[in-house]
Order: structure tokens, then C-alpha cells, then sequence
């Protein structure tokens, strides 16, 4: 699976996409919802989980200060990009280590990706908010 070139804009436009649909389909979803509830009881539970997953997901978000890091951002970045450089070309090498070489591709995926979090870290709250009010809406169904 290749690494997205930046996490936390590719998490914006993933999390732009559902909650587009979820303002088009909010109002055809609810019946449904009701609906399905009688039937699948684990509707309920899915919609708990994925308003959890959402929480967890604003709180990581808000927790990450790429300005606490200071002037050493960009150097950090240029290591972690010429580290993952040597990862992808060290895998194809040590076929044995790739799964320790895809937990540091992630850890670099998120490093790397810091520096454009401030630029799009308030549109990724507004968006989460958003869709946990649509779950929240989805689960009183």
C-alpha cells in the first residue's frame, strides 16, 4: 500500500467526501436507519462506534502541534523524507523486516505530513464536527 503523499490532507478530502454525502443523504438515511434497527440491533453500535471513532480522531488532530516543534520542522521533515526514501528501497531488500519497515513508513507518513496540518487542522475539526452531528442525528433514528 503506497503512502498517501500527505496524511492530513488526504484525511481532509476523505472526510470531505462523507460528510457531503451525509448532507445530501442524511434525510433518506434516518428512515432506513429506523428500519434497520429492528432487523440488525448492531446499527445502533455502528453508529456508537463510528461517533467514538470521530471523538478519538478530533482529539489526536487537536493534540498535534506542529509549532511545538519549532525551526527544526523542516529539517525534521527533509530526515523523514529521506528516511522513507531508504525504507521503501531497504524493504525490497529485507523482505523479512516489511512489516517493521510499513510501522516506520507510518510514523514518517504523520512526521512528514505535519508541516501542512496547521494550514487545514480548524477545516478538519469543522469537518469532524460535522459528521458526528450527522451520526448523532443517524442515531436518534
Amino acid at each position: 500500500m503506497a503512502t498517501p503523499v500527505n496524511l492530513f490532507q488526504e484525511l481532509k478530502d476523505v472526510l470531505t467526501t462523507f460528510k457531503q454525502f451525509l448532507d445530501t443523504n442524511v434525510n433518506t438515511i434516518k428512515p432506513a436507519i429506523t428500519a434497520l434497527k429492528a432487523i440488525v440491533p448492531q446499527v445502533t453500535e455502528l453508529l456508537d462506534k463510528l461517533v467514538d471513532l470521530m471523538g478519538k480522531l478530533k482529539t489526536e488532530i487537536n493534540n498535534l502541534n506542529p509549532g511545538a516543534v519549532g525551526g527544526g520542522l523542516t529539517q525534521v521533515t527533509q530526515f523523514t523524507n529521506s528516511a522513507k526514501t531508504l525504507l521503501e528501497t531497504a524493504k525490497n531488500l529485507l523482505p523479512n523486516e516489511a512489516s517493521t519497515i510499513d510501522e516506520i513508513l507510518s510514523v514518517i507518513s504523520v512526521v512528514s505530513s505535519l508541516p501542512s496540518l496547521d494550514a487545514i487542522k480548524t477545516e478538519i475539526i469543522q469537518l469532524i464536527d460535522a459528521i458526528t452531528g450527522h451520526l448523532n442525528t443517524l442515531k436518534t433514528a
